[in-house]
């Protein structure tokens, strides 16, 4: 696996609005789904996290663990992550 810059991810990553939002809920299937169809058309998406701080860890760390994507930065609620895009 290649070596991910999260320094210019973060940077580029400032701009972006949150894509999937995960709330009372927690982390589903559904949820998966919709961060799968974000990271493979987007490459590096913002994701809210409605849920206590440790919580919000053990989600983010699912999260990459389930969709084979990098964790470039967690702030608050904000989670950012990167996934390169499949090979057609």
């Amino acid at each position: 696996m290649q070596t991910v810059d999260k320094k210019k991810f973060k940077a580029q990553a400032h701009a972006l609005n949150p894509v999937v939002m995960i709330g009372h809920a927690g982390f589903t299937a559904a949820v998966l789904a919709e961060i799968e169809i974000a990271l493979n058309s987007h490459e590096l998406i913002k994701i809210r996290i409605r849920a206590e701080r440790e919580e919000r860890k053990l989600i983010s760390e699912k999260i990459c663990q389930d969709s084979g994507a990098t964790l470039i930065q967690a702030i608050g609620q904000i989670v950012v992550v990167y996934r390169p895009k499949p090979k057609n």
